[in-house]
């Protein structure tokens, strides 16, 4: 079974830096795609990083140069850096995991991130 547990949200500055994590179990390397997802108050939820299996990442036009994703497969674990944050920043950002063969999503708890002007 697979489980998704988000950590790292919190209140910061804009400027600042946050990492959120992502503890992930139950999960067979190689077989999925991993990103975070965040949804602002009143909008869709949107994409802002995804890393897969060879490490090659995508990020949203608006977090480039800011956002970092990383995974630790030895932990089973996945990182979002986010440095130079701004108050559109301020989301619940939601670890995801999509098998590549059977296209099923998973997804973590969500954590808040608030960026204060």
């Amino acid at each position: 079974q697979v489980r998704l547990v988000d950590s790292g949200g919190t209140l910061v500055q804009a400027g600042g830096s946050l990492r959120l994590s992502c503890a992930a179990s139950g999960i067979i390397s190689g077989t999925n795609v991993m990103g975070w997802y965040r949804q602002a108050p009143g909008k869709q939820r949107e994409s802002v990083a995804t890393i897969y299996s060879g490490g090659s990442t995508n990020y949203v036009d608006s977090v480039v140069g800011r956002f970092t994703i990383s995974r630790d497969n030895a932990k089973n674990t996945v990182y979002l850096q986010m440095n130079s944050l701004k108050p559109e920043d301020t989301a619940v950002y939601y670890c995801n995991a999509r098998n590549i063969y059977s296209n099923i999503n998973y997804w973590g708890q969500g954590t808040q991130v608030t960026v204060s002007s």
